[in-house]
């Protein structure tokens, strides 16, 4: 899936065509870490308190979260390859490598296909925990007694609310077709075992 500017249903409209909610809601976003108002956060401006509600949970997770930033790179990536959410791969593609994530994971997330080789075991861990939520809705006892013992309790939730955030980014930018940056796309799902 790829959209273009173009096809842009909701973007962010000019600061003095805002209400005052939503400049409030910009400035907000603006001043913070992010430092601007980008990709899923132009189409949830319409709703400038929403916005600024689920924008706090995105920086909590992204700038203090207790989850190793190799973990929560590729859990955003695994989200990205499930919605076919190019803003969030081009995003955040770049910064899982920067984070240690290994290219052949990140290729493999990408095509679709579970890496079965050669894969670190927390690495591993984290991807079973996410194919068991997306495919099952809930984590086994076992794959949650050993995810407990490699991240532990906080970072075991935070994860858990990372794709869950991610994934409402995602259905928001897919729905919206928010364009993509220009940085690397994210690759056609091979068949093969689903992620």
């Amino acid at each position: 899936m790829s959209m273009d500017s173009s096809n842009d249903r909701l973007p962010a409209p000019d600061f003095a065509d805002m209400s005052v909610e939503q400049q409030k809601a910009f400035t907000e976003i603006a001043s913070g870490p992010r430092g601007a108002l980008i990709g899923p956060f132009a189409p949830l401006l319409r709703s400038p308190e929403l916005m600024t509600r689920v924008q706090r949970v995105g920086e909590f997770l992204r700038f203090n979260s207790s989850m190793n930033p190799m973990h929560f790179e590729m859990c955003i990536l695994l989200v990205a390859r499930r919605w076919n959410q190019q803003f969030e791969w081009s995003f955040h593609q770049p910064l899982a490598l920067e984070a240690g994530l290994p290219l052949r994971i990140v290729e493999a997330i990408g095509t679709g296909i579970r890496a079965t080789t050669d894969i670190p075991p927390d690495l591993d861990l984290l991807w079973e925990v996410f194919e068991q939520v997306d495919q099952d809705s809930v984590v086994d006892d076992s794959t949650y007694s050993r995810a407990l013992e490699i991240f532990g309790d906080a970072a075991m939730v935070e994860l858990l609310a990372t794709i869950g955030y991610y994934t409402l980014l995602a259905i928001v930018m897919n729905v919206a077709q928010t364009p993509a940056p220009i940085t690397p796309a994210l690759p056609e799902k091979a068949e093969g075992r689903k992620t």
